[in-house]
């Protein structure tokens, strides 16, 4: 009964290992465990068996089993895996491939980088500040006294204690003082925040850009040469400029500036930037001598350009992060 259940379960094993096809797996796993299986047959055999040889050859015929269907599953995983392999299209190395989509800048991060090297071709050096500000260089610094009542126009969040989020960039033109002398010749761009009602011109975040110069000899003369030239750059070489009288608490004396160029084919002036000749005051608080440096300072909405140069009409569209809007730029 032994050398049986040997011979069964080799040629079964060997049987197994020359199965080309799933189908003829299935024949081979019928032909020695099936109900007419050559090991079934055996293991039916047993319980004839005298019982000194009756647990010997149970123990054999139980490993036999096992063995066999090990095999059987080993088996049909590799010709399992041959015949899905088989089953995919051949790979065909003529076909061109797949592009895969290549992404691009967002809008505002366009508007930015083009509006930095317009300043950096008119010699600006770009430098950025922490967007979490105290209170004095927010305001106090830049001659905005809480009791004044300018104080409200630049009102932001408060974070904690006299921490709040900035609410323009301004900030950086002090910490850039505080820490240079002149001559000073810098742009800053950046978010900001104010608690404005979201509309199509209107975002409690938005993005600034605003420029410092600090000098010897400076004048409002130097302003007005320096705004025309950058709109120029921005808006072609059609594009002019005017300056209308305003009020900034950090300038003296301050404007207003408008461009008039095309926007959607057609010519009118649309107001973009403020400006003015950095007030005194501004220029003490960082210990520089004010009769010996003047200055100018601008500043104008990144999001504001990318509207016009897009031709976007609504602020909120930048921040969505629409998909369909986006991939348009």
């Amino acid at each position: 009964m032994h050398d049986a259940l040997r011979q069964a379960r080799d040629e079964a094993l060997a049987r197994i290992g020359r199965a080309s096809t799933l189908e003829e797996l299935e024949q081979a796993r019928v032909a020695c465990l099936g109900r007419s299986g050559a090991l079934k047959c055996l293991m039916q055999r047993l319980a004839g068996l005298p019982p000194e040889e009756r647990r010997a050859a149970g123990q054999l015929a139980n490993e036999a089993k096992a063995a066999i269907e090990d095999a059987l599953a080993a088996r049909r995983g590799v010709l399992g895996s041959a015949r899905t392999q088989a089953a995919r299209p051949a790979l065909d190395i003529t076909v061109p491939g797949r592009c895969r989509a290549i992404g691009h800048e967002h809008p505002l991060r366009q508007a930015e980088a083009e509006l930095r090297e317009v300043f950096a071709r008119l010699g600006f050096e770009a430098v950025e500040g922490p967007e979490v500000e105290l209170e004095y260089y927010n305001f106090e610094a830049l001659n905005i006294p809480a009791e004044h009542p300018s104080h409200d126009s630049f009102d932001t969040f408060y974070v904690e204690g006299d921490m709040l989020l900035r609410s323009h960039t301004s900030p950086v033109q002090i910490r850039v003082m505080e820490q240079r002398r002149p001559p000073i010749r810098v742009v800053v761009p950046g978010r900001v925040f104010r608690p404005d009602t979201p509309d199509a011109t209107h975002s409690p975040v938005f993005h600034q850009i605003e420029g410092l110069v600090i000098g010897e000899d400076v004048t409002f003369a130097d302003l007005k040469g320096v705004l025309a030239m950058a709109m120029r750059e921005l808006f072609g070489p059609q594009t002019e400029t005017r300056f209308r009288p305003s009020f900034f608490p950090f300038t003296e004396p301050s404007a207003e500036v408008d461009v008039c160029c095309d926007i959607g084919g057609e010519r009118r002036w649309l107001e973009l930037l403020g400006a003015g000749m950095v007030h005194p005051k501004v220029l003490e608080a960082v210990g520089y001598d004010a009769e010996r440096y003047t200055g100018f300072a601008f500043g104008m909405g990144i999001d504001r350009v990318a509207l016009l140069k897009y031709g976007i009409p609504d602020i909120r569209l930048l921040l969505e992060n629409d998909l369909r809007f986006l991939e348009q730029f």
